[in-house]
């Protein structure tokens, strides 16, 4: 049976392996997928990405988690906003701001996967993927 929501399990999967300190998580291969860690790499909140293969021969999107001096992680919180069900879309002009601009908001716009700055600098909107701080 296929996943409903790849993007969700994604993020699930780097929610829990930041909580037990894990270096790197695997995830499915998408093009969304690595768009979505292209985004958190230029972010400052993963140490990067590479294109591996798992033990059963597919391949995965490894993520290298980043974590501080003392052993915090970077990324405190990761959660999905738009979701298969309920789809969620905004206006470049009502772009929410992720804890008063302390966090991101990704989007996927017409422009390609872009965080709320860089979506409110090229005046699109889109659909408001996830909320990252």
């Amino acid at each position: 049976m296929g996943m409903t929501d790849p993007i969700a399990d994604m993020l699930t999967r780097i929610r829990n392996a930041t909580k037990v300190k894990f270096k790197s998580v695997d995830v499915l291969l998408s093009q969304v997928n690595i768009n979505i860690a292209k985004v958190l790499k230029k972010s400052g909140y993963i140490g990067g990405y590479d294109i591996k293969k798992d033990p059963s021969g597919y391949q995965v999107l490894r993520i290298y988690l980043k974590y501080t001096d003392a052993k915090r992680s970077v990324l405190t919180g990761i959660q999905r906003i738009s979701k298969p069900g309920r789809r969620i879309y905004v206006k470049s002009e009502k772009i929410p701001k992720v804890l008063n601009g302390y966090g991101i908001a990704i989007l996927s716009t017409s422009k390609g996967i872009l965080t709320d700055k860089e979506a409110s600098e090229s005046k699109v909107g889109g659909e408001i993927l996830c909320n990252v701080w």
